[in-house]
C-alpha cells in the first residue's frame, strides 16, 4: 500500500555524465549513510559499448570504471571494502589476483570470485561490484 506522506530518502543515487547505465534504469551507484553500493562495472567505455575482445583489458577497464564511480562518491578503491568479481572463465584467476594486487593495497577487500555462465552481454569477460566505505 503506498503511503501519502513524502518521506526524504536515505538513499543517494551516484550518476555521473555520461552515465552508462541509466538507460537500463540501474544506478551506478547508491550510498546509504557512509556505505556505498556499486553496482557491477564492466569493461565498457562511458558509452557502453564493450572496450576490447580480450580480458586484461576488459577487466583493466572495468576496475577503472570502478575507480571512476568511487570518485563520484568522493571515496577511492581504498576505500573498499567488498569486491565480488564474475568471470566467464576461472582460466583468469591468474590474471585477477595480479589485478587485485595492481589496484588495490592492502589491506585488500574482502572478496567473491565467481564463473558465471553469461553476464548482461555476450562479449563481456568480467564483472566486478563493490561496497566501499565513504570517508
Amino acid at each position: 500500500m503506498a503511503t501519502t506522506g513524502a518521506r526524504p530518502s536515505a538513499l543517494r543515487r551516484i550518476d555521473g555524465d555520461p552515465d552508462w547505465y541509466e538507460p537500463y534504469n540501474i544506478s551506478l551507484a547508491i550510498q546509504a549513510g557512509n556505505l556505498l553500493f556499486v553496482s557491477g562495472q564492466a569493461g565498457i567505455d562511458e558509452h557502453g559499448r564493450t572496450a576490447a575482445p580480450d580480458f586484461d583489458t576488459q577487466a583493466r577497464r572495468a576496475l577503472a570504471n570502478l575507480a571512476t564511480v568511487l570518485d563520484r562518491a568522493g571515496a577511492s578503491l581504498a576505500d573498499v571494502a567488498k569486491v565480488t568479481i564474475m568471470v566467464t572463465d576461472m582460466a583468469y584467476l591468474d590474471d585477477i589476483i595480479r589485478l587485485r594486487a595492481e589496484f588495490f593495497t592492502e589491506p585488500y577487500p574482502a572478496d567473491t570470485l565467481i564463473q558465471v555462465a553469461g553476464l548482461a552481454q555476450p562479449d563481456w569477460l568480467v564483472e566486478i561490484d563493490a561496497i566501499a566505505v565513504v570517508p
